[in-house]
């Protein structure tokens, strides 16, 4: 489909009640582990799912399958996989459950409120059952799930220019990468139109791409900002397709002199 413009225009906003400030004036956040029992999950309402599969299919491609979560705290997170095509050559995951329930935004931030996630691997990662019992083929899926609940897990809220660190300090995502981080972006192969669905008169999901970090990325976005990361991003071509040993483009490529 014909893409519109780029979909990075758009203001980078930040969760509620930070613990901390970055150098560009970003809030930060440390989210420590709740001491609570189980909740019982949202299923969401009657023909919620349906219509975001719809909208995928509409705007993304054919659905080829569901894995659906077993036990469930909170929200129900299901993952859907679209597989690549001619048009889109990688792989597609999408969420649903994590705009069961609203997110608690800021004052003033009304209408971010609702939420799915996706992320998109290349055509050679495998999706399957069986290759899922390998960390390093399913962390994408993990990642997806921790994300979708968190904001209700915490009472907090996730959007656009959002970044969470894999660990403190930051592991990397699997053994195959040093990506140890994400942000969370509009995708942009896609036409503006995917970017939103509005569900009813008040309520509207946006939808983000998981866009993996390197450890220099996710320090240059809290001293400088999530608009001066995607202008990198763009410069060296990066986009929502997840690359595991993909140019840092933070890094510097200058060796210093040293005296002898």
């Amino acid at each position: 489909m014909e893409k519109k413009g780029t979909n990075r225009e758009q203001r980078c906003i930040s969760l509620v009640k930070p613990s901390d400030y970055s150098e560009s004036g970003n809030p930060i956040y440390k989210y420590e582990d709740k001491e609570r029992g189980w909740m019982s999950p949202n299923y969401g309402e009657e023909g919620w799912a349906e219509k975001i599969e719809r909208h995928f299919e509409t705007y993304i491609g054919e659905i080829d399958n569901v894995f659906h979560e077993i036990i469930s705290d909170i929200v129900h997170i299901d993952v859907y996989h679209i597989k690549p095509t001619q048009e889109r050559n990688y792989h597609t995951l999408f969420t649903t459950g994590m705009s069961y329930l609203p997110m608690n935004v800021p004052e003033g931030i009304e209408g971010y409120n609702y939420a799915e996630l996706m992320i998109c691997l290349p055509p050679e990662w495998p999706i399957t059952q069986e290759a899922f019992a390998d960390e390093d083929h399913y962390w994408p899926v993990r990642w997806l799930k921790m994300l979708a609940r968190l904001p209700h897990e915490y009472e907090t809220w996730l959007g656009h220019g959002h970044t969470v660190p894999n660990g403190d300090p930051a592991r990397p995502l699997s053994d195959q990468t040093k990506l140890n981080g994400v942000i969370l972006l509009p995708p942009i192969m896609v036409h503006r139109d995917f970017l939103t669905l509005e569900m009813d008169s008040e309520r509207t999901i946006r939808f983000y791409s998981i866009v993996p970090l390197y450890q220099e990325e996710m320090e240059f976005k809290l001293k400088y900002g999530c608009n001066d990361l995607t202008d990198k991003f763009d410069k060296y071509g990066i986009n929502e397709i997840v690359r595991l040993n993909r140019r840092n483009v933070c890094r510097s490529s200058v060796i210093p002199f040293r005296r002898k």
